[in-house]
């Protein structure tokens, strides 16, 4: 379940998902710190934790690989570092870097981070030479050591057949993102991923698939068209985006993609949600009970587990926390 909010209420909001029955939280890099809030529900709950996702072009692999290493002590073990891209408005106008070749660039990252960690667990000098980053200098002073629980898993998110790519070739875990159809899963995702995994030399079993879910759920007439409501923004939001528009081609519904980008530039929400019709609901999220929404977000046998972005006021009432 995503972890949202302010940080200084991270720990009580945790501590809520988890006695609802939540087994992990993950938090978004959107109005605060990505890592913030997991260090506070480090302390407080036991479950698994992950970044989902920290944007990496703009970090140093080594400022990701020290911040992993302590939050996969600090939670004993259950940590994992999701890593994004983001698009390139956000790399060059909002944070202020390069953006080149994203796909070839984080598959440079994931492999930096894991040779850092190789040799904070004793696998000899850092030597790291790739066309974005070097790491060739570890003194004592800066080496942590072993991890008592080894290096943490590093997840890649992905939607395009070359993000895909790169994150079955190198990656612990490729992160589905929630804007998504089983159609697009089955006929863009898996070929990448077969694909990904022959250029690493790597099996099925070395890759990880989180598959990442909108749940839009409540008990009460009331409760579920306000879910209906969130679910529709979200969808708009993401529908906007042209780096989301394969998902909609897809299924046949390209043309609305450009509508609702030009509509968010405006600032139209209620136009944007207008758009989503009940079909792209049903395709590209899940609406209703909980125990409905529960039988229809089943992954499947090619996922490993299932994350779910929560539109869900019957939850998120229970805290002083407001809807995003």
């Amino acid at each position: 379940m995503q972890l949202d909010g302010r940080p200084e209420d991270a720990a009580a909001r945790a501590r809520e998902l988890v006695a609802l029955g939540a087994d992990g939280l993950f938090t978004f890099e959107g109005a605060h710190d990505v890592f913030v809030p997991l260090v506070a529900a480090s302390g407080v709950v036991e479950a698994d934790l992950m970044t989902n996702v920290a944007i990496a072009l703009p970090r140093s692999p080594m400022h990701l690989a020290h911040t992993a290493n302590d939050l996969q002590t600090l939670s004993r073990g259950r940590f994992r570092l999701g890593l994004g891209s983001q698009i390139r408005p956000h790399i060059e106008r909002r944070y202020g870097t390069e953006w080149s070749k994203p796909a070839a660039h984080m598959r440079e990252m994931v492999l930096a981070i894991k040779a850092i960690f190789a040799a904070w667990e004793g696998g000899g000098p850092l030597k790291f030479q790739g066309e974005f980053t070097t790491h060739t200098l570890m003194p004592p002073t800066f080496n942590p050591g072993p991890n008592p629980y080894g290096p943490p898993e590093i997840c890649l998110g992905a939607l395009g057949p070359l993000m895909t790519r790169a994150a079955a070739e190198v990656a612990d875990g490729l992160l589905v993102m929630p804007f998504n159809s089983a159609r697009h899963f089955r006929e863009r995702t898996l070929p990448a991923i077969e694909a990904g995994l022959a250029l690493g030399g790597r099996s099925r079993s070395d890759l990880a698939i989180y598959p990442q879910v909108i749940v839009g759920t409540g008990r009460t007439p009331e409760e579920l068209d306000a879910a209906a409501r969130g679910v529709r923004r979200l969808l708009a939001f993401y529908g906007s985006t042209p780096a989301y528009r394969p998902v909609l081609e897809v299924e046949g519904w390209a043309d609305v993609q450009p509508e609702l980008n030009v509509l968010s530039k405006r600032g139209e929400v209620a136009a944007m949600t207008e758009l989503i019709d009940a079909d792209m609901m049903t395709t590209l999220a899940v609406h209703g009970t909980p125990s409905s929404a529960r039988r229809r977000s089943s992954p499947g046998s090619a996922t490993t587990r299932t994350g779910c972005a929560a539109t869900s006021p019957a939850i998120r009432s229970r805290t002083s926390m407001s809807p995003s």
